[in-house]
């Protein structure tokens, strides 16, 4: 019975992810590089040392002091102003190398990221990334690279070089200044605040540097630059946004500080914390699946119910709570532990099943006690218009008229319906996006009176300035590379080409080179998914942050470019081999590969890949779709019918197997708001994932979520909603940036002389027609002067 126990846990496994902005500081530059781009690191290490020699004259860079450190950066500075675009290339490598940590004169990986991290700092306060931004720009308009590569057949590494170098300096110099350590110095800690500014402000060409790359990615899916190296571009992109508008620790204590200044009671909880702390629920066996068990284990035992209906399996409707020693040999039973919604009761959920049964669910909220009930780990929350529907219900029912949205009178309603207010008003949750929507239609009904309103030039808010003008092509591109890099899509010869800095000038010719190329097209297209999935994530939750109605419009570019059934096409794969893909060869790994010796690499060792019980990466990719597919849908009744229409349930069923808390949560709270219109026998037959949702998802009190009354039932009109909620954000676009804004609110000038003394642009020919102008306009226009004396 063990080893069978064994083998179930073998099958799925709890995952032990911490989910973070981002992968350790080594991963995440070691994803920088392609496993073919593997021979430039001697390159840029030849260069250095080429030039490095004739300068220090038998030393070596860690031994120069730090004013000698200087001066020979100073001497590249000026080496990377020639003309010459070869010299300026070896320039450009040198300081990379820099950059990289002088690997050759280090032993061990902790050496290099040492040096690497001196070494960042002095560039950037020598002012390299500056000298780098105005190169990135040329390269960025040059049009004769550009219409080579348009013409090329086949792209290949060799394409990119300059840009690829170029990218490189400045994503280890964004990376390794945006992460701190514990060890910084003083005058560290001021540069980093002073980079994180400079990247956030409009410095660049009256812009976010961010908007110069989301300018090379529209270019590159328009393909006019398919030369472009779009993996380093994406992970840029993302780490600028990342540093500069904040991670998710950083996103929940400006949410805090923004509830404190609208004067908002606090958060119930740490959504952060109360996540961490979650367990991995067991995934609900398939028919399938069971029915293979019973065959495997055919012993004696005494019958049971057939397996037809799923909620016989339920592990609360089967167990009575009361019994003792045979719920115990039940629980111990490995055909039950499989059948239940967690394999092996966790300890949290014991106390639960061996409690009295768990309150009834939330339709009727318990009036006693405001706090939640042990067990859940979230408080439960209700908004301002479940308690005007409440009301709205129980005075029809009892007194027979309505009073809008007032709900203080409780007049003529019994009892029990005050104590249920009382409950609903203790769970009241105000968000920070109702205060705002609410603002706005203040703003549009008074402009005068309300005057103008301060915009605060936060990092996001100059973003979003830069980003709308081209916003749909920007989010739309996005998607398309998103689409490429899919496992699930299919090679077209229309799509885009996003192998352009992963394949070598010379394709592989033998078996073990294709291996290697093929693990290493399959990593880069993992890195990919990982860059835009975390920098759409950011870019959604940082604008519902800063206003509601930015985060509303960029949801809407997604929605129209198709990011719901694509977000659904990339979850329709087998998840579990994807979650646990091995595309990675940790002995070509940056910095690994530059500081020991390089093992003979065979067949063998590339398939069996690294011993890690999954990919992280690829685990954090299908945590953020999930969380972007959430955000995209909460509270969208056309969008939720979305996910019912591309038959979402079953996909989002098998993303259950994943044993990892998190992505668990974010699955189940997809199928919850759908659950209602899935029909009866949905439920009927999946009641294993509803109890996992009662238990692991937050409650809203009036949300008939798993009975499906036909209140809710209102017909699909996704048109009327989408075009309700673009009016308003396009109301709001033109009210806060609109440059003509308010013209019909401009004052009158009354003054005669003033009006008569303006300048007024006449067309070249008017003087041709003038005299024809005055017969028609004020000649031949009768004028009743006698009109003025009558009183109106």
């Amino acid at each position: 019975m063990q080893a069978e126990d064994m083998e179930s846990s073998m099958e799925s496994p709890n995952l032990e992810f911490e989910y973070g902005d981002t992968d350790t500081l080594t991963a995440e530059l070691s994803e920088l590089y392609s496993y073919t781009e593997e021979p430039e690191f001697a390159l840029n290490r030849d260069y250095f040392e080429e030039d490095f020699k004739t300068h220090a004259r038998g030393r070596r860079w860690t031994e120069l002091t730090v004013e000698e450190q200087r001066t020979y950066v100073m001497r590249l500075l000026d080496a990377l102003e020639v003309t010459d675009r070869d010299k300026r290339l070896k320039v450009a490598r040198a300081i990379l190398y820099l950059a990289q940590g002088v690997f050759d004169e280090c032993d061990t990986e902790v050496d290099v990221l040492h040096w690497s991290r001196h070494n960042i700092f002095l560039l950037y306060d020598m002012g390299i990334f500056t000298a780098l931004l105005e190169l990135l720009s040329m390269e960025i308009d040059n049009n004769q690279a550009c219409s080579s590569a348009v013409r090329k057949p086949a792209i290949s590494l060799a394409d990119s070089t300059e840009l690829r170098v170029l990218l490189s300096i400045m994503y280890l110099m964004v990376e390794t200044i945006r992460v701190q350590t514990e060890d910084d110095r003083p005058e560290w800690k001021s540069a980093r605040e002073a980079f994180k500014n400079e990247l956030g402000s409009p410095l660049y060409n009256g812009e976010p540097f961010a908007l110069l790359l989301f300018t090379m990615v529209t270019k590159f899916c328009s393909m006019n630059a398919p030369h472009f190296p779009m993996k380093k571009v994406l992970l840029l992109l993302w780490k600028t946004i990342l540093f500069t508008l904040g991670g998710f620790e950083e996103l929940q204590e400006m949410k805090v500080r923004g509830r404190e200044r609208l004067s908002l009671p606090p958060l119930p909880e740490d959504s952060i914390k109360v996540v961490r702390a979650m367990r991995a629920a067991s995934p609900p066996a398939s028919a399938m699946e069971l029915i293979e068990q019973q065959q495997q284990q055919k012993r004696g035992r005494r019958s049971r119910r057939p397996l037809v209906k799923q909620d016989s399996l339920d592990t609360y409707n089967e167990r009575d709570p009361f019994k003792n020693d045979d719920a115990r040999d039940e629980e111990e039973d490995p055909e039950d532990a499989d059948s239940g919604i967690e394999g092996e009761v966790d300890p949290m959920d014991r106390d639960v099943i061996i409690q009295p049964p768990p309150p009834p669910p939330p339709l009727r909220p318990p009036t006693e006690r405001v706090n939640f009930p042990k067990g859940l780990p979230w408080a439960p929350k209700v908004r301002e218009k479940d308690i005007e529907h409440f009301l709205e219900t129980s005075r029809n029912k009892f007194i027979g008229f309505t009073l809008g949205n007032d709900t203080e009178t409780l007049v003529g309603l019994p009892r029990p319906i005050h104590e249920s207010v009382k409950t609903l008003k203790q769970h009241k949750y105000v968000s920070i996006a109702e205060v705002q929507i609410t603002r706005e239609e203040e703003l549009q009904q008074c402009p005068l009176t309300l005057g103008e309103e301060e915009v605060e030039d936060t990092p996001a808010e100059m973003l979003y300035v830069g980003m709308l003008p081209n916003l749909s092509q920007y989010v739309i591109a996005l998607l398309k590379l998103l689409l490429a890099a899919a496992p699930t899509s299919k090679a077209k010869t229309d799509s885009i080409n996003i192998l352009a800095d992963v394949l070598p000038e010379e394709m592989p010719i033998t078996v073990l080179q294709s291996m290697k190329l093929g693990i290493d097209v399959n990593r880069h297209k993992e890195i990919i998914v990982k860059a835009i999935s975390a920098l759409l994530l950011l870019l959604l939750k940082h604008f519902k942050l800063n206003h509601i109605y930015q985060f509303e419009i960029v949801s809407q570019h997604l929605v129209f470019a198709n990011c719901i059934p694509l977000i659904l096409k990339f979850f329709n794969q087998n998840i579990m081999s994807y979650i646990s893909a091995k595309n990675s060869i940790c002995v070509l790994d940056f910095p690994h590969c530059v500081v020991h010796e390089m093992p003979e690499l065979t067949a063998e060792s590339l398939e069996a890949g690294d011993s890690n019980q999954f990919c992280w990466r690829n685990l954090f990719s299908c945590i953020n779709l999930l969380r972007i597919l959430n955000k995209l849908t909460k509270w969208k009744h056309s969008r939720t019918m979305m996910l019912v229409v591309f038959k979402s349930a079953p996909i989002l069923k098998r993303a259950l197997k994943v044993k990892q808390a998190m992505m668990q949560l974010y699955v189940l709270k997809l199928l919850k708001i759908q659950t209602k219109y899935l029909g009866r026998q949905w439920r009927k037959s999946n009641m294993k994932t509803m109890s996992a949702i009662y238990q692991k998802v937050r409650h809203r009190l009036n949300d008939d979520w798993a009975y499906g009354n036909d209140i809710d039932a209102r017909p699909w009109d996704f048109q009327a909603e989408e075009c309700a909620l673009r009016e308003s954000i396009e109301k709001f676009n033109s009210r806060r940036y609109d440059k003509n804004k308010n013209g019909e609110f401009a004052p009158v000038d009354n003054c005669l002389q003033s009006v008569l003394g303006q300048r007024v642009d006449l067309p070249e020919d008017f003087h041709y027609s003038y005299e024809m102008w005055l017969e028609r306009e004020v000649f031949s226009q009768p004028i009743q002067w006698e009109g003025l004396l009558q009183n109106p």
